[in-house]
């Protein structure tokens, strides 16, 4: 069996080819991620996986279409409901690469992050191994999560502070502000007592 594995940087990818040459699998990486932006990120994480992927040995290919467009395209009907899109985009992807390369078999990388939706991720997965007509090779990587992150920390590489797209970053500011807020308000409401 050969397995094209779609990862989506080199941090999420560590326990996720661990754990799969511990289970006699040789993954082929796969990066495409027209997802990622600005370009500085995207190009950030895509130069620290081709440096992560020679350390460790791991044949990958790169689909190195940046893709601000299509991925804007894509999702600018429904930002709120852009994961779908973005998981489509990548899944389908993949597995049309995988079907017309001669792989049997394919994943992601993505079902490491406990941030991710897996029901949905899997399903897009499975819809599309079948579109093209090569199987889905599903594992849950969320408990090895952590391990992988400490491992990327210690190997000194780049760690991405969102899943990769502006709008997932504007929600992490945004979070942020509003925690500030109420850390605020409730220190007034402290000082009122």
């Amino acid at each position: 069996m050969s397995l094209l594995l779609h990862i989506c940087c080199a941090p999420c990818s560590i326990a996720c080819i661990e754990t799969l040459r511990a289970e006699g699998l040789e993954p082929y990486g796969y990066w495409y991620n027209p997802n990622i932006h600005p370009y500085t990120e995207y190009r950030m994480r895509k130069n620290t996986l081709i440096d992560y992927a020679k350390s460790i040995d791991l044949k990958l290919q790169l689909n190195d279409d940046y893709g601000l467009r299509p991925f804007v395209q894509a999702v600018a009907d429904d930002i709120d409901g852009r994961c779908v899109k973005c998981y489509s985009m990548r899944m389908l992807e993949t597995a049309r690469y995988a079907a017309e390369n001669g792989f049997t078999q394919f994943s992601s990388t993505l079902f490491i992050s406990p941030y991710q939706n897996h029901e949905l991720l899997r399903d897009t997965a499975q819809k599309a191994a079948e579109l093209y007509g090569v199987e889905f090779l599903y594992r849950d990587f969320r408990p090895y999560f952590r391990q992988g992150q400490d491992e990327a920390r210690a190997l000194g590489l780049y760690m991405q502070k969102y899943c990769g797209c502006v709008f997932s970053e504007e929600d992490r500011y945004l979070a942020a502000k509003r925690r500030k807020k109420a850390l605020r308000e409730q220190a007034e409401l402290d000082k009122q007592k």
